[in-house]
């Protein structure tokens, strides 16, 4: 999976709709925190949300909340929609909407899997994770290596360039990998993987992969027939849309898992992954969060194009916002930036540390300044671990379509403030 190629132009091209436009679409744009607006620069923990995706879920449960499959009107409203989402789904992700499932999160439903194919493995099975990973790509497949008896081997990556060591990659699969779990971003420090690639390594040997593509969902746009992969995860609640994770598996291999279940629960794809009753207003609100990303280009031949134009136009834009952040960050004396320079692959994600100041001290002053970042691990520990930092995590710094050269310019000032 390679993004589109980069620009030097920090504008959206005239076919998307303009950011100023974006903005009034998000009412928590509108907010101000100590005299000043607001920056939300957290978007790589959990994105904004537009009106109409708040609408939607609004819509849904005062006016058509149901179960399911029964006679009436408000059960054969809520089947239609939740049919609708799972459609609107499938064309973000390029695939057929009988291989799209829901679950409570993108963690929930990677456990929900792996133990599913837990079952077919033992002693002398190995599972391949990587270092550049959330530890929700790592944490279950490791837990089958307690509970299995499997094998689990680490990919590692390289501190300097914040990339997989692609040759040890290449090492790891072997005859007797029968998993490869993999990362399309970093939500530490926004490297871009080209899954499709490790794809082809892995499928050469025999084994599957589950790609974790929450962090590059909302920045490129994710073909799952182009990257050819088994399985995929994200999570709505990152490209605009309300907490709920969303899962695509090949079909038959959906109907062949061997998940647990109530029995009178339908045994066909994708329900058969979606145990118990969903979050139906949830599923409502990721389709419109979709349709908000495809109507930003305006009306085309079908929504799968829409989103082509829009995501080609806000990746280009997040190219510039980053270039200019990752630019700033490396002028200010004490600060050093991680990740891949700009004009690598990558998503508009940059991290950083100031010597003698603590990512807590350093969020909490540009918080102050109306500019919210986030610091820690975010769950990528293994990252920030390799990175050195591992005591004190790094700050986060994300944009998002809503984000502004005005704000980038107000971040680097921000903590050129703080560490002088």
């Amino acid at each position: 999976m390679t993004a589109p190629p980069p620009t030097a132009s920090t504008r959206v091209p005239p076919a998307v709709a303009s950011v100023d436009d974006i903005r009034r679409r998000f009412p928590a744009c509108a907010r101000t925190h100590r005299g000043r607006p607001v920056a939300y620069l957290d978007g790589p923990g959990g994105t904004q949300v537009p009106g109409v995706v708040a609408d939607a879920v609004t819509d849904y449960l005062l006016r058509h909340n149901a179960n399911t499959h029964w006679l009436y009107p408000t059960s054969e409203e809520t089947d239609a929609l939740i049919a609708g989402a799972r459609q609107a789904l499938a064309d973000f992700i390029g695939a057929a909407a009988d291989e799209v499932a829901f679950g409570l999160n993108m963690t929930t439903l990677t456990f929900h899997v792996s133990r599913a194919l837990g079952r077919e493995w033992g002693p002398g099975d190995e599972v391949v994770v990587t270092e550049l990973d959330h530890h929700a790509n790592v944490a279950p497949w490791r837990a089958l290596e307690r509970e299995r008896g499997i094998t689990i081997r680490t990919v590692g990556m390289h501190p300097s360039t914040g990339r997989l060591d692609w040759g040890d990659l290449e090492r790891s699969l072997t005859s007797r990998t029968k998993l490869l779990a993999i990362g399309a971003a970093s939500n530490a420090i926004g490297t871009i993987t080209d899954v499709g690639a490790a794809t082809d390594l892995a499928h050469a040997v025999g084994a599957r992969v589950f790609v974790d593509a929450v962090h590059y969902a909302p920045h490129a746009l994710v073909d799952v027939r182009r990257i050819e992969c088994d399985y995929l995860a994200l999570s709505a609640y990152k490209f605009y849309g309300p907490h709920i994770g969303i899962i695509y598996g090949r079909r038959a291999l959906i109907e062949a898992l061997d998940l647990p279940k109530l029995d009178p629960a339908p045994d066909t794809a994708p329900e058969r992954l979606e145990t118990g009753t969903q979050n139906h207003e949830g599923i409502v609100g990721a389709a419109a969060a979709v349709n908000f990303l495809a109507s930003l280009a305006g009306p085309g031949r079908s929504r799968r194009a829409s989103l082509e134009r829009t995501f080609a136009a806000l990746h280009a834009r997040g190219e510039a916002l980053a270039a200019q952040l990752w630019n700033g960050l490396r002028a200010i004396p004490r600060v050093t930036v991680f990740g891949p320079p700009p004009g690598s692959p990558r998503t508009p994600t940059v991290s950083f540390v100031a010597e003698g100041r603590s990512t807590n001290a350093i969020a909490i002053a540009l918080a102050e300044r109306g500019l919210f970042v986030s610091n820690g691990d975010f769950y990528a520990a293994t990252v920030v671990e390799r990175l050195g930092q591992a005591a004190d995590g790094i700050v986060r710094v994300g944009c998002s379509c809503y984000t502004t050269d005005e704000e980038i310019e107000r971040l680097i000032q921000g903590v050129r403030e703080i560490v002088a």
